[in-house]
């Protein structure tokens, strides 16, 4: 399927536990001046008196009949029915609320809910990093595994233009999943923001309160003061339980990986710890993967992934040949796509999707 060329109009929302941002897309691209507001999250009745007037708003504007709504929004959540879980960022939503059966009822148009981190991987499957590689690959890739990296470490995972939900709609729980670099604890607590800013302040001493992310980044590069060493070595260690968590996800699902999301402005200080690992060995000797693994982040790996490397071989008993690559590739990239519009180009993709079976 091809979003681009499709001429139907869906209404999206980026929601977040503190804001909201509506729009509309069409051909996988967005149409209007996005709309914010406060979420309300604390606020049941107020938060979704928001989200109507939201999506009136947009609809207003548009000069077409939308044909559903779609959008991410946080789980748990029993996303095929729209209904809503215990959300801990937006405490309204708690004990189970119908939100797509009430944004169905409203607007009498179909109402498809998913998981961000799927959202992302599908975006980016069919729009973003995947068929980029696949205009440029002799051989074509028909997996995806979709990371974002923030607050928090989501994943998704897509197979030949269809997003794996699982039957419970919790495929992918990156976060989840063992850590073999800190073996207490889950994958999360070493790709977040809280594990970069907790080994930097053990490591420097400092005790600010305020100290994010950013601000360790630019210390580690030399923008401003801190302690350097602490910087770097604190996206590095980020970056060993990153490429320890892809390791997991490779061998379990063979495909490319794509990274979005706050983090990745910062690539360059963390990929080379997490290539060390994908690249690199258990214990007793074994290769962490299967494959050979291309950073396509570096010109070089990207030049030797899209090369081909197969040959002509003989078929046995006969004069016929066919051709062989001997060479099981898998790549990992960062994002050229904010994270953002990857997650509403999914919506919009699922959508289409959905009316199209």
């Amino acid at each position: 399927m091809s979003i681009f060329t499709d001429k139907r109009i869906v209404m999206t929302l980026d929601a977040g536990g503190t804001n909201f941002v509506f729009n509309a897309m069409k051909g996988g691209k967005t149409i209007l001046e996005p709309y914010g507001t406060p979420s309300y999250g604390d606020n049941l009745d107020k938060c979704l008196d928001t989200m109507l007037s939201g999506f009136k708003k947009v609809k207003s504007q548009l000069e077409e009949e939308p044909v559903a709504i779609s959008f991410a929004f946080p789980g748990p959540a029993d996303y095929p029915n729209g209904i809503i879980g215990d959300l801990g960022n937006l405490p309204g939503f708690r004990g189970g609320i119908a939100l797509g059966s009430m944004l169905q009822e409203h607007f009498n148009i179909p109402v498809f809910i998913q998981n961000d981190g799927d959202l992302y991987a599908y975006g980016e499957a069919l729009g973003g990093l995947l068929p980029e590689i696949n205009k440029l690959s002799a051989k074509k890739y028909k997996n995806l595994i979709g990371l974002t990296l923030g607050t928090g470490f989501g994943a998704g995972l897509v197979h030949n233009n269809t997003l794996i939900a699982g039957d419970n709609s919790i495929a992918g729980e990156v976060w989840l999943i063992s850590n073999s670099i800190s073996p207490e604890v889950n994958a999360e607590e070493g790709v977040s923001t809280r594990a970069i800013i907790n080994k930097y302040k053990e490591l420097s001493g400092d005790t600010s309160n305020t100290i994010m992310p950013f601000d360790i980044y630019k210390i580690a590069t030399g923008q401003a003061d801190g302690n350097t060493e602490a910087a770097k070595t604190a996206f590095y260690e980020f970056g060993k339980h990153l490429g320890d968590a892809i390791a997991n996800l490779i061998n379990l699902f063979d495909g490319i990986v794509v990274i979005g999301g706050g983090i990745t402005g910062a690539s360059s200080l963390y990929m080379p710890a997490a290539m060390e690992v994908l690249k690199g060995k258990f214990g007793c000797g074994q290769n962490r993967l299967v494959h050979k693994v291309y950073c396509l982040d570096d010109e070089k790996d990207k030049n030797e992934f899209l090369a081909s490397s197969s040959k002509t071989i003989k078929v046995p008993f006969s004069e016929k040949t066919i051709e062989y690559d001997p060479v099981q590739k898998v790549a990992v990239a960062t994002s050229n796509i904010d994270a953002s519009f990857a997650i509403s180009m999914g919506a919009y993709a699922y959508a289409i999707n959905q009316l199209d079976k």
